[in-house]
């Protein structure tokens, strides 16, 4: 029986991490064609106007992702107790609670509110 020694093992893991390396660059490589696919699939959602399109593949569905939050704390917490709004905050912006907020009021705006409104792809197999 071969005994397992510290130089046997440091070959099997520098193996290892070298395999990882190349496995993660292939993976990066493949996560860019996959959001250059996904880029253009969205556009084609746009320029159809569709939230859904159906194909032999997959079904294509476009969603929309809001999230908000505030580059002053301070200005906004006082917007929060002026305007007794503390329901939109969980240590961090009530997204929903905000959105609703924003539309039942459309001309306030809380004091240094952010937002980040993403269109995404997701494909579901068939």
């Amino acid at each position: 029986m071969s005994e397992i020694t510290a130089e046997k093992l440091t070959a099997v893991y520098v193996k290892i991490r070298d395999a990882r390396r190349e496995l993660s660059k292939k993976d990066d490589e493949l996560k860019a064609q996959l959001d250059t696919v996904a880029a253009q699939l969205l556009e084609i959602c746009k320029e159809q106007g569709a939230s859904t399109i159906r194909t032999n593949h997959g079904t294509i569905s476009r969603r929309t992702n809001k999230r908000y939050w505030t580059n002053d704390w301070d200005a906004f917490f006082k917007f929060l107790k002026e305007n007794d709004a503390f329901s939109l905050m969980q240590h961090r912006i009530h997204n929903t609670n905000m959105e609703q907020f924003l539309e039942e009021n459309p001309n306030v705006t809380p004091p240094g509110l952010q937002a980040d409104i993403e269109s995404t792809i997701v494909i579901t197999k068939r």
